[in-house]
């Protein structure tokens, strides 16, 4: 199921503050989007909408190309999953998946053995197939986010809507499920929009991340492509740590501010006057700067995911710095050194400029 918004506005209630400005989005059928952003930024105002539970004052919001219907023809056609699960603590884990299909019309509503079949094959995909006699607060955080999951797919919906659905979990039991559920996406040929907090669930599973600040959409773009290319310094520093460096770019150069970081070409298409310089931890390069009186000193912080880190002391603050855990190069990092960040990304008031 495609998802087409254009122009979408909403208000606040009882104000004229928009929760969501001019936004538009494309999502074609099959894709998995994320839509990250801090709080506030209109993530979920925009779930809802499209799962037709909140209104919007302006725009248009059209599902496989055909306008919303009735609450009860989006309901067929969306599965939605709360953060909370919201799941009904005195029904078993079994009517809660049924639920959906319990109170459908007496004319579309399946017959009861095939709502237990439907039941049991959404136990059995979920991983869970015991799960159907216990009730909701028997069962781990893990468990729980799969019943949510399978109450939302019991009525064959084509688009799933995720709103910070693994929030709770501990960080094992996410890591887990959200590759679980990539799979599960694939497996059953559906539409999914998540929302989330974590950069690093929306880079691992999302096919396009939809990056959202002031109820606006700032950027949409493929995981490979928000890295390489951040429009915005939101952008970049909201999806990663990003030290920035302030500067100047004259004569083809940009020269940073701070002494022991290096000097390097600018791009041609660069005017000269003040830039920001921002990049990864692991892009910074170290020079070694034993005869420079500019030199930096660098002090070992242990071994994380594969980088050892290392914490470069500059005039006024201190700069982090990754180096790959297979490089020989510990012992020379602890000396005198020079800051290369010649693979920074280049801003000019907020915006990319190189």
């Amino acid at each position: 199921m495609s998802v087409q918004v254009e122009h979408l506005v909403r208000y606040a209630p009882g104000s004229t503050r928009r929760l969501l400005n001019d936004v538009s989005l494309d999502v074609p059928a099959g894709a998995f989007v994320t839509l990250v952003g801090p709080s506030g930024a209109g993530k979920t105002t925009l779930l809802r909408a499209i799962a037709g539970l909140d209104t919007f004052d302006q725009g248009t919001l059209l599902l496989d190309g055909q306008a919303m219907g009735s609450m009860r023809d989006r309901a067929r056609k969306i599965g939605f999953v709360f953060q909370n699960y919201a799941l009904f603590p005195h029904m078993t884990v079994a009517k809660n998946i049924a639920f959906g299909l319990d109170v459908l019309p007496r004319s579309e509503r399946p017959s009861r053995s095939a709502i237990t079949a439907r039941v049991q094959d959404l136990l059995d995909l979920m991983q869970i197939p015991e799960a159907g006699a216990s009730y909701p607060g028997r069962l781990s955080g893990g468990q729980r986010q799969r019943v949510a999951l399978a109450r939302a797919l019991a009525t064959g919906p084509k688009l799933l809507l995720l709103d910070e659905p693994f929030g709770a979990l501990d960080p094992i039991v996410r890591r887990s499920i959200r590759t679980w559920l990539k799979g599960l996406h694939e497996r059953l040929g559906l539409t999914t929009i998540l929302v989330t907090h974590d950069q690093d669930e929306a880079v691992e599973i999302a096919d396009r991340i939809v990056v959202m600040q002031h109820g606006q959409i700032v950027q949409d773009a493929t995981p490979e492509e928000l890295n390489r290319n951040p429009q915005t310094t939101f952008v970049m520093e909201f999806l990663g740590e990003a030290p920035s460096f302030n500067g100047v770019v004259r004569e083809g150069l940009v020269v940073p501010d701070e002494a022991g970081v290096l000097p390097f070409p600018a791009p041609e298409t660069v005017s000269p006057g003040p830039v920001t310089a921002i990049l990864r931890p692991y892009e910074i390069q170290v020079r070694r700067g034993d005869e420079s009186p500019e030199a930096v000193s660098l002090v070992a912080e242990g071994a994380r995911n594969g980088y050892r880190h290392y914490r470069a002391h500059l005039a006024e603050r201190f700069v982090p710095l990754w180096t790959p855990d297979h490089t020989q190069n510990d012992v020379e990092l602890q000396g005198a050194a020079l800051l290369d960040i010649s693979r920074a990304r280049l801003f000019r008031d907020g915006q990319r400029c190189g």
